[in-house]
């Protein structure tokens, strides 16, 4: 009997193939992925490598040279504004502190000196903190970020991917790794139209790069990723946020030491965010500036690095400024509080009231040192309120006597100081904070040197960015009384002398005289006082004077003797109103008029620029100004602009002026002007070399109130820059003319002595007391 085994069953494999198959299932999906990788991969090295040839020059990269904005400065080089598209201050990388450099790389590339253009360590650490759901992270190396900027579209697409590694990967090729970073830091956008590190330093700071603190590099590097979003002047408290993370990766990467984190942590930093961008307020001398330089170059104004070099000194404008905002701020004080500018209701939860009062008061910038703020307390005790910087200020006592009626409750709901208003507070030179108002007249203020007409300082407004019209060039105005030297000036040619005795008395014109209809003109202060001589009708400033001396002359004669000094025929018809300034002038023509009397009847034209240069330095323009002592630019006799110098002198003495004697000098000469109504008030004074012109008023004319005059309002202004202008200048003494001869107390033309001329004016009849009198005064009196 024999034994068998039993048969296999015919359904089930092989052990071995059992164990087998998975693994070669598993080799064979392996291999296959291997494989399509590894083509794919070919593919991918096939297509960059024909792409890459294909990659656009480097030239933009290599020969560098971004667009430059036009600059302009001031005779001292002081950086007064800048214009174009991009405001950039080309930086070379051995002149970038090293703090900055640190900055920039602790946050946007700190292997930057390690990878290639490429980093995939940081590629594979922000994928693998991507995936983990943390904070989106970029891997984008500076190199990387500079084939973008230059090269590329900000599409976000594998192809413009693609592209950007492989023009980075070209870059550090043909680029050492410092001119990389420094095109970078030259190049970058970093918010408020700044481009490139050292010009956010200067707009954010107000400081060369060379001169930031550690904070401030931290602050200016948080800057690239969203300009915007990190903006330190638009978003404080965000920009801070990213500030505090910049410092803590330079401390972990040691770029900086213990101390220096701590310090730098807990720095306040100063953000600008006035008016001014720049170290002096000259924002309407750099738009004067720009316009003139426009004409000439056009449109490569803004992209050839022009640089333009102004006649204005940074003292000299400061003092005007500061002068200007001064005498416009006393005239507020002087008048009644007009109540908060705008109100909200304040929310209930903190971080809502926060954004809230921060939104508001962006719509409400502080002008310099009149500062905005939001009212959270009020009683008529005290106020709380708090500024857009976050400061929470208390004002009491003295600081809310100015809007002390605005506090109490009996006041109009709509006008009260309650919580939820916003209201300007001011330090007056100490701590102590107070309640102010912005300003609703406007003024102007130009200095110009006599010699050549080099404009040394000239404030177009109060505030240019509340109000961009530049009153010195654009605001034609009535010059009133400051034009009645002018007429004196013709009538000296007419036979008048500073001694011809006027009757200041009424007069009445018909309306054939006037061109207009009938008029009765009266003295200021409606006071009359009988026959003087001219140059005591001048001191005082009368109008009767002044129209007897231009209906002597005539109107059309003295029409067209003004325009010898720069006014224009049609806007000062030859009526008898203009002896007392009814024509219109404005505030720089002004003071090329007065420079005449100042400089010896020269005439020189007032000019803002002295050259323009290239960005290499190259002299494209230069200013040939006309210049006194050229005869071939004499416009009066030598010796008629002495003879309105010395009346002219005498009103800073005895007449409307003498708050100039404040200077405690003998070489001061002005005149007041106050327009019909007290619309416009001026003061326009000189000394031997320096001119300066005084206005103030509303835009859209209207009384001053009661009271207010050029010699009140608009003198002191210029007393106020004159103080500092002529800190150290010594008196200047001006010689006699030839052709001149004194007699009792004044002088007379040669040609003119006393006893022949013009001696009197509508005094009266013969052998009245009136005429007597004057007869005793002054012999041989003609008729």
């Amino acid at each position: 009997m024999s034994s068998s085994k039993p048969d296999a069953s015919p359904s089930s494999p092989p052990r071995n193939a059992r164990a087998r198959s998975p693994k070669r299932l598993l080799l064979i999906v392996l291999g296959g992925l291997t494989g399509t990788a590894l083509v794919g991969l070919l593919i991918v090295v096939f297509a960059l490598a024909m792409a890459y040839p294909n990659l656009p020059p480097l030239d933009t990269l290599t020969d560098y040279r971004p667009k430059m904005p036009l600059r302009i400065f001031s005779a001292d080089n002081v950086l007064i504004g800048e214009f174009g598209e991009e405001r950039r201050n080309l930086v070379h990388i051995k002149d970038i502190p090293d703090v900055m450099k640190k900055a920039v790389l602790a946050i946007e590339d700190d292997r930057f000196y390690q990878h290639g253009g490429v980093d995939y360590t940081g590629i594979l650490r922000a994928a693998l903190h991507n995936a983990t759901g943390g904070a989106k992270q970029g891997a984008s190396t500076i190199t990387q970020q500079v084939a973008r900027n230059f090269f590329l579209s900000s599409e976000q697409t594998l192809k413009r991917k693609a592209y950007e590694v492989l023009l980075a990967w070209k870059i550090e090729q043909n680029l050492t790794k410092d001119q990389i970073l420094e095109v970078y830091m030259n190049q970058i956008y970093l918010g408020q139209r700044a481009y490139g590190f050292a010009s956010a330093a200067q707009i954010y700071f107000g400081k060369n790069l060379k001169d930031i603190s550690v904070a401030e590099a931290a602050m200016l590097a948080g800057l690239p990723k969203a300009p915007s979003a990190y903006n330190p002047v638009v978003n404080p408290k965000r920009a801070r946020t990213r500030q505090q993370y910049i410092l803590q990766r330079m401390h972990m990467l040691g770029y900086i030491t213990p101390d220096q984190f701590e310090t730098a942590k807990a720095e306040t930093l100063r953000i600008k965010t006035d008016s001014s961008e720049f170290g002096v307020h000259a924002e309407y001398v750099a738009e004067m500036a720009r316009q003139l330089v426009y004409e000439q170059f056009k449109e490569e104004t803004y992209t050839r690095g022009l640089n333009v070099f102004t006649t204005v000194t940074k003292a000299d404008q400061d003092a005007a400024y500061l002068a200007l905002r001064r005498g416009v701020m006393d005239y507020e004080k002087r008048h009644p509080y007009r109540g908060p500018e705008a109100y909200i209701d304040i929310p209930k939860s903190k971080e809502e009231a926060d954004e809230a009062i921060e939104n508001e008061l962006a719509e409400h910038p502080d002008s310099d040192d009149i500062v905005a703020a939001m009212v959270l307390q009020a009683s008529p005790t005290g106020i709380t309120a708090v500024t857009a910087s976050g400061e929470e200020v208390k004002i009491s006592g003295p600081g809310l006597a100015f809007a002390q009626s605005w506090l109490s409750s009996k006041a109009a709901a709509n006008r009260r100081i309650k919580r939820g208003a916003v209201i300007r507070i001011s330090q007056d030179g100490g701590t102590a904070w107070s309640v102010t108002q912005m300003p609703e007249i406007e003024s102007a203020f130009v200095a110009a040197d006599t010699t050549d007409g080099a404009i040394r300082a000239l404030v177009g407004g109060f505030d240019y960015n509340r109000n961009k019209f530049n009153h010195v060039t654009q605001a034609w105005r009535q010059p009133g009384s400051s034009f009645k030297p002018f007429i004196y000036s013709a009538s000296l040619e007419r036979g008048l002398s500073p001694a011809t005795i006027i009757n200041d008395a009424p007069i009445s014109f018909d309306a054939g005289q006037t061109g207009g209809q009938a008029w009765e003109p009266k003295n200021y202060d409606s006071k009359y006082e009988g026959p003087m001589t001219m140059r005591r009708g001048l001191t005082k400033s009368k109008n009767m004077i002044s129209i007897r001396i231009l209906n002597k002359i005539g109107a059309q004669y003295g029409q067209e003797y003004a325009t010898r000094f720069g006014f224009e025929a049609d806007k000062n018809p030859p009526y008898l109103t203009l002896a007392l300034g009814a024509g219109s002038t404005t505030p720089l023509q002004l003071a090329g008029a007065y420079a005449v009397f100042a400089n010896g009847g020269y005439r020189v034209s007032p000019y803002l620029i002295s050259k323009v240069t290239d960005s290499s330095g190259k002299i494209l323009s230069q200013a040939t100004p006309d210049k006194s002592g050229d005869e071939a630019n004499r416009v009066i006799d030598a010796r008629n602009a002495f003879l309105v110098d010395s009346m002219l002198k005498d009103v800073v003495r005895y007449g409307t002026a003498t708050k100039a004697l404040s200077l405690k000098r003998t070489d001061v000469s002005g005149k007041t002007g106050t327009t019909n109504d007290s619309i416009d008030a001026w003061f326009a004074g000189y000394t031997p070399k320096l001119v300066g012109i005084a206005w103030i008023g509303y835009d859209q004319p209207k009384n001053l109130g009661n009271k207010e005059t050029g010699g009140g309002l608009a003198l002191p202004i210029w007393i106020g820059f004159m103080q500092k202008a002529l800190k150290g200048v010594p008196n200047e003494e001006r010689p006699v003319p030839d052709g001149l001869v004194m007699a009792g107390d004044d002088y007379y033309y040669v040609e003119n002595p006393p006893g022949t001329g013009v001696q009197s004016l509508d005094i009266g009849a013969r052998g009245t007391p009136a005429e007597e009198k004057v007869k005793d005064a002054v012999k041989n009196e003609l008729f």
